[in-house]
């Protein structure tokens, strides 16, 4: 339907951009690994994108590239993941480093993300397992998906202090204060938050 978009970008409040094409303002829901990938507002900004129709509503969801595209097609398709859970999913992770948790069967990588429990890491696993063995990885090892996990941890919970309102460079400052190994997006919001009221 709509595969991809190209315009300039308006709007940037995460998780949904706007993108002007021709004087149409398109809003796309992205994954917070994409945002990070956009250019300034003002620049041109193409994405692929996944149109999806629902009874209730009609969205795009777009990526910064047609890999990132597939593992949400992939995801979506899973029993119980649907597109919202999916874009929480791939905004606590890169795509290599969730396709090579699901490949080395690692559901307490996967448990770690945001939404993702226990019966929908184990589901996630079995579902997609064959759906992604053909995944072209880079060489990597389940050290390097943690490490990817950490990172994007430390993104999420700068995202969230910039919907509270702190400039990017505050949020930035503030979690690389109280940033620690292992430590999820919960604890780091809660730990800069606490550090910043002192």
């Amino acid at each position: 339907m709509i595969g991809r978009l190209r315009g300039v970008l308006i709007e940037k409040q995460a998780p949904e951009i706007v993108i002007d094409i021709n004087g149409v303002g398109y809003e796309v829901q992205v994954p917070m690994t994409t945002i990070y990938s956009l250019p300034a507002l003002g620049q041109v900004v193409s994405l692929y994108t996944q149109f999806i129709v629902r009874e209730d509503a009609q969205q795009l969801y777009g990526f910064a590239d047609v890999a990132s595209r597939r593992l949400f097609r992939d995801l979506i398709k899973v029993n119980g993941v649907g597109p919202k859970l999916a874009l929480t999913i791939m905004s606590g992770i890169a795509s290599d480093d969730f396709v090579q948790c699901v490949q080395d069967g690692n559901t307490a990588a996967l448990v770690r993300l945001p939404g993702v429990g226990k019966k929908t890491a184990e589901r996630l696993v079995i579902e997609m397992r064959d759906r992604l063995q053909d995944w072209d990885l880079p060489a990597s090892s389940t050290t390097a998906a943690l490490g990817g996990l950490a990172k994007s941890n430390i993104a999420e919970a700068e995202a969230a202090l910039v919907s509270l309102g702190y400039k990017p460079q505050e949020a930035s400052k503030a979690i690389g204060a109280v940033k620690a190994d292992n430590a999820s997006s919960e604890d780091l919001i809660r730990a800069a938050l606490k550090n910043m009221s002192k």
